[in-house]
């Protein structure tokens, strides 16, 4: 078993360009076989005295025998060459039988060397030194084979026998093993690589006819001691057997050659161009066991680039000129790689120089590159789409005159940022506009314009800070959303710190330049607007800044601060009576805090006062200032407000069931007493509680109370005939006479905590609160003071006679289910005091 270079040799004998370690070998063994020649012609040669042949002749038959089975090789493609098997065995079984053991290296070393001399010349232009190291290698195989064979029996002219059988098998077995092994190394150090793999696999494929050689070499002996003549009968059936081993080696090697085109093929879905050529140059080498492998690429600018990899394993890519379009040489298939007319590339194999390619492999090139072009062409296109994806994506969110964020972007990106915060952080948003903009496209072309556009849009960019998000909204607008706003515990440290921001921007960007060749300040209108992140998205933003904006236009200045005084309208407030509408659907949102209030002498408690809170999924903890007015505008106001009562008579029932006996306060809109079913709504909810009428406080307020419609006047009476008490809340402020009190009979006034906070320090409040409280005592009314924070309050509203109170000296607003507690508390640590309403005695 031989195996071939795969190397080119550019000199006769094949020195040059041959790896020192393989001549080495080649020496190595030549001198081994020449040495075993030597010494078997030395040995006796135990010939029989009547031999009809002779000595020559069965040498010459011998070295006769040796050539024909390298004559009559088979040959497959390995992973660096050709090999081929031959019918050595059968040839050394026949020999050892016919000539002594001690001739056969030299016959071997003349005969094979004979032979491959001869294949050489006509087919395989081996150089001369491989043809050495091929017969050497053989004849040092058969010396050793032969010592094996001898060592177990005397197979010179002895009949078959199963001892004698079994000699000659061990020494067809070394041969095999010396033979192959040699091979093995030889490819080794020529190209390299592992000898395990081309060893097993010329293992298996010499495997079958090892067997058949066996076979045949015991059957010439045991015919040739039978009868010579039956060996006339032996070329026919060799043939067929030689045919059948020709078919089972093409057989498995189309097999493996179709499984590996499929693999390769199957690795060539790629969505990019270098893992495409990559997996094809891997896939041609092991494919068809070239030496090396190109695959040129034509991209799509007109450029071309080559991915190259060689059997060693190195694998490099480079750019690269248009491959070179003259015919390859016998020993490489070139293939122009297309796409209907579209060119692809050029794949290039390099086989071995002692096994070019055939009719067969010349269609699997063909085949395979026309795969790999369907594969480079898809890649090509996979990367064309990616970068339209990536450009319109880029396009969608970018400005493409600036390249900073477009409108889209800014919304987007913008409420992403907002989510992000503490509902509470402060936010700060910048819109500026350029000033005489127009008059810049008008004088100088929309080239400058554009160009004063990209100036500014680099200076803002230089201005800004991590974390803040610069945009275009269009034309000559910019926006600047900053979110590193300190925070600080003054209220105005956020807007002081935008304002700042916004000075120093207008003032760098007015800094002169040139335009068009003509000089120029860059003057901006800008407006800020600071607000908490989770109360207002982006879009609400920028129309408060945009607000701003022409504020600070009409006001003659550059900076101005969003004022809301002067704001018409709030998408904002459309936004937050959309959740608050999910909000009255579910139970967790909405809630309660409940404050007492307490009378000055005792401390026992006097009622409670229902407050409502939301606790948004997003903006996080709303008070009433938060959202009551625009719910008070919409027509979600009947449905808020029947919730709020179910709600706290709810909680007031509970208080019934632990004994304590202290009324709710409720505050009710003016526009809930346009609504004649008020009352009757009011009634079903005190039945579904069973809460008694009287525990229930309706707190209105004086502009209610002055109010001269009479769907009023009529849902007040109705409920007071029902037994509901009603509260004047914030008595005092508004523009009422007292005679309001004569003509809608109230229970309680309850002062307003702007003159409670003021009564120690103020002669006008004081006085305030002493009038309401000798007018309520005139009238037989409660009187609850509202906003208590100190004991010097608590003790001046004691010494004008105020009986109750509330405020945080006190109690804070509390949950529903703290409230029964603290209640039950002070109930029990006061004496029994039931306040008198009215001076009928009512409670």
């Amino acid at each position: 078993m031989t195996s071939g270079p795969a190397g080119c040799s550019s000199d006769r004998l094949g020195v040059r360009g041959t790896p020192g370690r393989l001549l080495v070998l080649t020496a190595a063994v030549t001198l081994t076989a020449l040495v075993a020649s030597v010494v078997g012609l030395t040995l006796p040669a135990r010939l029989p005295a009547d031999d009809p042949l002779g000595g020559p002749a069965r040498f010459g038959i011998a070295v006769a025998v040796l050539a024909l089975a390298q004559l009559a090789r088979l040959r497959f493609r390995s992973s660096a060459g050709m090999v081929s098997i031959t019918w050595g065995e059968a040839a050394l079984i026949v020999c050892l039988h016919l000539t002594p053991a001690g001739w056969l290296p030299s016959a071997t070393l003349l005969g094979t060397g004979l032979a491959w001399t001869i294949l050489s010349l006509h087919n395989d232009r081996r150089p001369a030194l491989d043809v050495v190291r091929i017969a050497a290698s053989l004849a040092a195989a058969t010396a050793l084979a032969a010592s094996v064979a001898t060592a177990l029996g005397r197979p010179l002219l002895a009949p078959p026998t199963p001892m004698l059988a079994s000699a000659v098998i061990a020494g067809s077995v070394t041969y095999l093993l010396v033979t192959a092994w040699l091979g093995g190394v030889t490819l080794g150090l020529r190209h390299g690589l592992p000898i395990g793999p081309p060893l097993i696999a010329a293992l298996r494929g010499k495997l079958l006819m090892f067997v058949g050689n066996v076979a045949v070499g015991l059957v010439v002996v045991a015919l040739m001691e039978l009868d010579p003549r039956w060996l006339l009968l032996l070329p026919p059936l060799l043939w067929l057997l030689q045919q059948t081993y020709r078919y089972r080696l093409r057989s498995d090697q189309e097999h493996r050659t179709w499984r590996a085109f499929a693999e390769a093929t199957a690795a060539l879905n790629q969505l990019d161009e270098r893992g495409v050529a990559s997996a094809a140059v891997t896939g041609a080498l092991t494919l068809f066991n070239a030496e090396l492998v190109d695959v040129d690429v034509a991209r799509t600018d007109g450029q071309w680039h080559r991915y190259r990899g060689d059997a060693t394993g190195q694998f490099v890519d480079r750019e690269t000129d248009p491959p070179d379009r003259s015919e390859p040489d016998e020993h490489e298939l070139s293939r122009a790689l297309s796409v209907g007319a579209a060119p692809v590339g050029r794949l290039r194999v390099r086989f071995p120089r002692s096994a070019p390619p055939n009719t067969r492999e010349r269609d699997a090139v063909a085949a395979f590159g026309d795969a790999l072009a369907a594969a480079l062409h898809d890649a090509s296109t996979h990367q064309e789409l990616r970068l339209v994806t990536a450009r319109s994506s880029y396009e969608a969110v970018h400005d493409p005159l600036t390249g900073l964020a477009n409108r889209a972007a800014m919304l987007g990106k913008g409420d992403q940022s907002l989510r992000q915060l503490a509902h509470d952080h402060p936010v700060a948003l910048l819109l500026l506009d350029i000033n005489q903009f127009k008059e810049v496209n008008d004088t100088l072309g929309h080239a400058a314009g554009d160009q004063l556009l990209r100036l500014t849009a680099n200076r803002l960019s230089a201005l800004a800070r991590p974390g803040d998000l610069l945009g275009r909204l269009g034309g000559d607008e910019f926006a600047l959303l900053l979110t590193a706003v300190p925070v600080l515990g003054d209220r105005a440290a956020p807007m002081a710190h935008a304002l700042r921001q916004a000075r120093e921007i207008a003032e760098r960007l007015a800094a002169p330049t040139e335009v068009a060749g003509v000089r120029m300040s860059i003057e901006v209108s800008v407006g800020v607007v600071v607000a908490d992140a989770g109360t207002a998205d982006l879009t609400e933003l920028l129309r408060r800044a945009d607000i701003a904006m022409y504020q600070a236009k009409e006001g003659g200045g550059n900076v101005a601060a969003y004022d809301g005084t002067r704001d018409a309208a709030s998408t904002d407030q459309l936004a937050l009576l959309a959740e608050l509408r999910e909000a009255l659907k579910v139970d967790d949102q909405l809630v309660l805090a409940l404050q007492p209030a307490v009378d000055l002498a005792t401390g026992a408690p006097t009622g409670v006062e229902a407050l409502i809170r939301w606790q948004h999924p997003r903006r996080g903890w709303l008070g009433p200032a938060d959202f009551i007015r625009p719910v008070e505008n919409s027509e979600q106001l009947g449905t808020f407000t029947r919730y709020v009562l179910d709600k706290a008579l709810g909680v007031a029932a509970s208080w019934a069931r632990e004994g304590l006996d202290v009324p709710i306060s409720v505050n009710l809109s003016a526009r809930s007493l346009l609504d004649p079913r008020l009352p009757a709504e009011i009634a079903e909810v005190l039945r579904r509680h069973q809460v008694p009428p009287h525990r229930l406080v309706l707190e209105i307020t004086e502009t209610v109370v002055m109010s001269e419609l009479e769907i009023i006047d009529e849902v007040l009476a109705t409920l007071r005939s029902m037994g509901v008490q009603l509260a004047v809340d914030d008595f005092g402020t508004g523009f009422s006479s007292l005679t309001f009190l004569t003509r809608i009979a109230v229970d309680e006034l309850k002062v307003d905590r702007s003159f409670v906070i003021r009564m120690t320090d103020s002669p006008e409040a004081a006085a305030i609160v002493r009038t309401t409280v000798g007018l309520a005592h005139e009238l037989g009314l409660r009187v609850v003071a509202e906003g208590v924070e100190t004991a010097e309050q608590r003790l001046a509203l004691a010494e004008l006679g105020c009986t109750s109170a509330q405020g945080y000296h006190f109690f804070k607003p509390m949950p529903a289910d703290k409230i029964g507690a603290v209640l039950g508390s002070l109930r029990d640590s006061a004496e029994s005091n039931v306040f008198r309403l009215r001076a009928d005695g009512a409670s």
